[in-house]
Formats: C-alpha cells, structure tokens, sequence
C-alpha cells in the first residue's frame, strides 16, 4: 500500500513538472487552484472509502458474508448519488469560490479551465474509494496496489501526450486525469467482481432489497468522517487560497512543496490503509493480541519510513524542486519555505498511523472531535503569526499535523486503559 500509494502524489508532481516547464507561472499556479478545488471536494467525500474499509474489515473478521456485500452495496449507492449532486451543481460551486480568490487573473482563468473538464472524472473519482475501501477491507492490498498504479501511469502517459505532444497545457493535464480515473474504476470493478464470485458472496441485486439494514451506523459514521475532512479541507484549501494572495511566485512554489507534502502523506497512508484492514479484521474477530501486534508493526516501520523521507528532503531538495520547475523565481522562493518540508515526515507520523487505527476501529466520532481541536490550533497559529507571511502558512500547517496525532494519542492511551478500545 505504502508504493502504490506514494504513486498518487508522483502523478501530482509529473502534472506539476510538465506544467511547471512551460512558460509562465501562472499556469502551474492555475492548476495548483483548479485540483485544490477538485481534491477538495472529492477529499471531503473520502469518508466513502474509509467508512466501507472499516466496516468491510470489520464484516471479514467476523466472517458476515451478507454484511461484507452490503457495505459495498451501499457504498457505491451513495458515491454515485454524491457524484450526480457534484455535477449538477459544479458550475455555481466553481462560480463562488474562484469569486473569493485573490489570485491574479491569469491564475483564476486557468483555475477555472482545469476544474470544468476535471470535473467530469467525479463518477469515477468516487466509486474508486468504494471500489479501494472494499478490496482493501477483505485484506487484499494487490488489487488496490494495481488500481492505483494503473490509474496513475495512464495519468502519467496522457500528461505527457496531451501537454507536451499535443501542446493542450492545462486543458490537456486535466482530460488526462479524467480518463486516468475511468480506467482505474474499470480495473477495480473487475477486481471486486473477481473476489465477489472467490467469496461466494450474495448476488448485489438481492442485497439491494435489505439497502436500509444498519444503515444507521453507516450513515453515521459517515457524518462524522465527513466533518473530519471538512475540517482537514478547510487548512489544504485556506494553505493555497492564502498563498495565492501572497503573488504567483508563491502561490506556484507552495504548489511545488506540497506536491512533496502530498508524497509525505500518501506514503503514510499506506500504513494507515494496512493498519485500517489489519485493525478492522481484528475488532471484527474481537482479538486484543492481533490487534497489539497490528499497532506495534505499523508504528515501527512507520517511524522509518518517515526519518527516510526526512533525510532525503534534508539532502535531496533543492534537486527535487528543481526537477519540478525551470522558472528561477519559483525555485528561490521554494528554497525558502524548504526547511517546513524536511520537518513534516516526523511531525505528522502520529496523524497518519493513529487515522488508520481509528477508522479500522471504526471511530468517527473520536476522529472528528480531534480533528476539529487541531483545526482550531491552525487558524489560532496562523492569526497570531500572519505578519511572517507564508511562514506563518508552513508554521500552522505544521501545528496542525502534531496536533492531530497528539489528540488521537491522548484518545486511544485512554480507551485502551479502559478495556473500550474493542468496543465499537
């Protein structure tokens, strides 16, 4: 999970390298507003793939067949009827909050040409956290494993065949993504029906008839992963809106480092996708020992990994962006703000690792309340150090990713004291 994942944010930095070797900056900076705007939207409908993980684990370790075909049933019920919303209402979505930016025009007329054709992918973009959540939750990591990369590599050959060999820039990053994401819908659905017809699982359309059964639990678990990712938007979104204030060359070097950031962030959630099979399986079969072997694997190579990344930002960065973009005043600016990315790989270690932890748990509402305290220290952090300018961007981001793995900590130390952990 850990190399399929990183794949996601290497398909980011090959659309911001190939964009970012064009001529102006202002392009990289559009297509850095465009796919915030897009991750926003379909981030903040992540909890489809995190719910339909945990309550999957949960159904395989318990050996619930009918549960283990409903929580597919109903997940991608759910995606494509969010998808149908998404699309009918994109345009007065696009209208209002590219009307809030205060990004120069240039970046607003390619922000908003990139997000009307990616737009399209919304169908596909969220049946594939179904599609991701479900095989990962009866244990398989190989098909994830091959979903995502084939999606990204044909993200990959399209940019490079679209941009540079059909000269259509950001028109052509954002067609590239869009059939990127239908052929990895089209794998991972035929993965599903694969390990459906292994499991001898009940046929979908019989299980459409018992669609409401626990549907409560469902429905909130849901929520509250929705109010986490809204809170989680809320600090990715206000880190590039706030940077597009600051002028092109910033707005286009935060692109550049947070495609780094991204590669921090998938990378981890690698652990946290294992940890959240592995740790569902276990709550499901109600076994405390797989569990406390789950959590101590995870952590280990986890915390590796991380010092890996660190080191590797420590000596290899200023290459690293340098491959990323030719434009001198956005690797100087980017050279600056280098030193926050070299940090991140040990401050948000905890976030990640305790996420998957809690969502194999099945623990929303713990999630969202921590999410929400670490919101708060962002905003708090930003206002009192705004004079430092993108700085102040870099220290908030910064506060907020410990902050959200030492609320989950203080959670679990607590739960786990009390014999609650298992419970859910």
């Amino acid at each position: 999970m850990v190399l399929s994942n990183i794949t996601v944010p290497l398909l980011g930095l090959v659309d911001a390298a190939v964009i970012g070797h064009l001529e102006h900056a202002w392009y990289l900076g559009g297509v850095a507003l465009g796919s915030t705007m897009i991750s926003v939207t379909f981030w903040l409908l992540g909890f489809l793939r995190m719910s339909t993980t945990g309550l999957t684990a949960q159904a395989a370790g318990g050996n619930d067949k009918c549960a283990l075909g409903l929580t597919f049933v109903q997940g991608s019920i759910m995606a494509l009827v969010f998808a149908m919303v998404f699309l009918i209402l994109h345009g007065a979505v696009a209208h209002y909050v590219f009307a809030l930016s205060d990004a120069s025009a240039e970046v607003k007329h390619y922000g908003e040409q990139y997000f009307s054709i990616r737009v399209w992918s919304a169908p596909a973009a969220l049946m594939n956290f179904v599609l991701l959540g479900w095989l990962l939750g009866t244990q398989d990591a190989k098909a994830p494993m091959w979903m995502v990369i084939i999606t990204n590599l044909m993200n990959i050959i399209l940019d490079v065949v679209f941009v540079l060999g059909l000269g259509w820039k950001v028109e052509g990053a954002a067609l590239a993504s869009v059939m990127a994401d239908y052929s990895g819908m089209s794998f991972g659905l035929w993965c599903v029906v694969r390990s459906w017809q292994r499991q001898n699982l009940p046929s979908p359309m019989l299980l459409v008839g018992d669609i409401t059964n626990n549907i409560g639990r469902f429905v909130r678990l849901n929520r509250d992963i929705f109010f986490r990712s809204l809170c989680l938007q809320m600090t990715l979104s206000f880190m590039t809106f706030q940077g597009a204030s600051y002028g092109d060359n910033i707005v286009a070097a935060n692109a550049v480092l947070m495609s780094f950031l991204m590669i921090i962030s998938y990378g981890m959630d690698g652990f946290a996708y294992a940890m959240e099979a592995m740790v569902g399986k276990a709550v499901g079969a109600k076994r405390r020992d797989e569990l406390k072997e789950s959590i101590a694997g995870t952590f280990l190579w986890g915390t590796v990994i991380c010092f890996g990344l660190s080191l590797i930002f420590l000596i290899f960065g200023r290459a690293l962006v340098g491959m990323i973009t030719s434009i001198k005043e956005v690797q100087a600016v980017a050279y600056a703000y280098l030193p926050w990315l070299v940090a991140m790989p040990l401050v948000s270690l905890w976030a990640f690792l305790f996420d998957g932890l809690f969502i194999g748990a099945t623990k929303g509402r713990e999630m969202r309340n921590s999410m929400f305290i670490a919101t708060c220290f962002f905003f708090i952090a930003f206002s009192m150090a705004s004079g430092f300018g993108n700085h102040a961007l870099w220290l908030a981001m910064s506060l907020f990713m410990g902050m959200r793995g030492i609320g989950l900590a203080v959670i679990f130390v607590r739960q786990w004291g009390r014999g609650q952990f298992l419970v859910h």
